[in-house]
């Protein structure tokens, strides 16, 4: 489950990480142990990743919340936060929850490492060291999702993963929505790199496969991140 997290015009970057850090996750974390403990069904793993802003100094998205879950959570009726239950959504747009079913196609865990606090308590920590680029994926009026999806997953996938693993990407993860129809995204697509320059030379190296057909362009985001905060790893 993704929820795409933006501030509202009232309240500052730095307010809402503070409030989404120290205010939001512990909440989080909290109801989660607690459902794990009662046989619940519960998220195993909890993270946020920070988005740098664009070039011209915007946040289409301030931040991405990710909760993994062995089933898809229902839609709710209204958005999460409409009526603030924490400070967090007292600084954050009403968000709603983003059905994704995930593959991993390459991972080198022990260049993402989870460092849990010491002096404090252990979740939720921080870690960065690292250079992601998410692409949130707008398909085109029309799009036969289907076809979509099997192209992404049988042609482009495999042609992102050789340029990867040539210059040293070292994680490359892509969630295709469940329910594409309604969703703001056909799907992400996380592409880690060691720094900026493992992505600037893939960039250079990367060869069109046909994605092109069924991806708007205007509508698709690439977003930078270098910081996450980890709430269950």
């Amino acid at each position: 489950m993704i929820y795409l997290i933006k501030r509202k015009p009232t309240a500052s970057r730095e307010e809402l990480v503070v409030h989404w850090f120290a205010n939001h996750m512990p909440l989080v974390i909290r109801a989660q142990q607690e459902r794990a403990a009662k046989g619940k069904l519960h998220a195993r793993r909890y993270i946020v990743a920070l988005f740098d802003p664009t070039p011209n100094g915007e946040h289409p998205w301030d931040g991405m919340a990710q909760l993994w879950w062995d089933k898809p959570l229902p839609r709710p009726d209204e958005p999460h936060g409409i009526t603030p239950e924490d400070s967090f959504q007292q600084k954050a747009l009403p968000y709603l929850p983003w059905a994704s079913k995930e593959y991993v196609v390459l991972d080198n865990s022990e260049c993402l490492k989870v460092e849990p606090l010491t002096l404090n308590a252990p979740f939720p920590c921080t870690r960065s060291g690292f250079y992601k680029v998410s692409f949130l994926v707008k398909a085109k009026a029309g799009a036969d999702y289907e076809k979509f999806h099997h192209h992404w997953l049988d042609v482009h996938v495999p042609n992102v993963r050789s340029v990867m693993e040539h210059v040293g990407g070292f994680r490359y993860i892509v969630s295709h929505s469940l329910d594409p129809k309604i969703e703001p995204y056909a799907g992400l697509a996380e592409l880690y790199f060691h720094d900026e320059s493992g992505w600037a030379k893939y960039k250079s190296l990367i060869q069109p496969d046909g994605m092109e057909e069924w991806v708007d362009p205007a509508g698709t985001l690439v977003l930078r991140a270098r910081t996450e905060m980890i709430g269950l790893p």
